[in-house]
């Protein structure tokens, strides 16, 4: 398939191509897509050299994939264009999640709901595809009233500017900032911009999104997001209320067979989810799993993935793999 990786020499974008080659994802044409600043540079995927182009000739080469990771504003006004052409966008941006049109995937919950009309696809949020891929078992078998969720979140998830500050700040040298105050040896109660009520856009991106995915508006959720000077991966403390009681047990089996779920649980021998542990794997690891001894019918669990990966990457790609194994996009290599 001719597959356009938008935002190519980005972050997100390097580790699109990575897991692209890694899964054997049927590639016979890259289009690495980036800034004027970057047109004309060569990217090296599983062998062969392709040249960097910007967006506009991106569209007229007509991909039957786009893999977006270019931030917002970009997505919206250029996938309608991809999509106007034929081609199915995964935009793996915040500017598709909760349009009502569009559909917010997690291939192990929802992959379901997608048909061949859908040509933009949003991913969702990375704190919020790890939580939710672990909590949707969950929520069927038991039925979860509230969520109370806190983040421990890696500075890759802002980007690479983020990724230099910290390593200038560990080394003592001055240089750019991404954030309004140091991040080494630090914790910042701030991911992304403060909007109402005292909530951060990443604090609210995990109630909205929750409830899109999990297609229920009456869970209670609530969130509190914190960046800290780490680079494996988010971490998340949650605490679940359910309607009923529950076996811990089975809450155990559940978990363990569930799809794209590791449970790391074995405090005897100090076994459980870091980031140190999850950083290059495309799995979401869960452990500290205890009854909340505070509350009837809760219960508190640690749950920690790769951002880049399970959290933007990879998850954009098990999209475009279910729309291939069920033949709900057009090959235009094939045709």
């Amino acid at each position: 398939m001719k597959v356009a990786v938008v935002g190519a020499t980005g972050m997100v974008g390097n580790v699109m191509l990575q897991v692209l080659a890694e899964r054997n994802f049927p590639v016979t044409e890259l289009i690495p897509v980036a800034s004027e600043r970057s047109v004309g540079n060569q990217i090296e995927f599983n062998g062969t050299n392709y040249t960097v182009v910007g967006l506009e000739t991106a569209v007229s080469m007509k991909p039957d994939i786009a893999l977006f990771s270019a931030g917002g504003n970009t997505s919206l006004e250029w996938a309608p264009k991809f999509a106007e052409v034929g081609t199915t966008v995964i935009d793996n941006s915040s500017a598709w999640r909760m349009d009502p049109t569009k559909k917010l995937i997690v291939p192990e919950i929802n992959a379901t709901e997608l048909t061949e009309n859908d040509k933009i696809i949003a991913n969702p949020n990375c704190s919020t595809i790890q939580m939710v891929l672990a909590l949707a078992p969950l929520h069927q078998k038991y039925k979860i009233n509230r969520i109370v969720v806190s983040t421990y979140q890696s500075i890759t998830g802002t980007g690479v500017k983020a990724v230099r500050q910290l390593e200038n700040e560990s080394k003592g040298i001055e240089g750019d900032a991404a954030y309004p105050y140091q991040i080494h040896k630090n914790a910042l109660p701030h991911c992304d911009v403060f909007e109402e009520a005292g909530y951060t856009k990443e604090e609210l991106k995990l109630v909205r999104e929750t409830h899109k995915i999990l297609n229920d508006p009456t869970i209670g959720v609530t969130a509190t997001a914190v960046r800290i000077p780490v680079v494996g991966g988010h971490s998340e403390a949650v605490n679940l209320e359910f309607d009923t009681n529950y076996d811990i047990e089975d809450i155990r089996k559940i978990l363990s067979s569930t799809d794209g779920v590791i449970v790391q649980d074995d405090i005897e021998n100090n076994q459980y989810p870091m980031p140190f542990f999850a950083e290059g794997k495309d799995e979401v690891f869960v452990g500290r799993i205890r009854r909340d001894l505070s509350r009837e019918n809760a219960l508190n669990m640690w749950i920690v993935a790769d951002n880049l990966r399970k959290g933007a990457a990879t998850n954009t790609i098990q999209i475009a793999e279910y729309l291939v194994t069920n033949k709900l996009i057009k090959n235009n290599v094939l045709a």
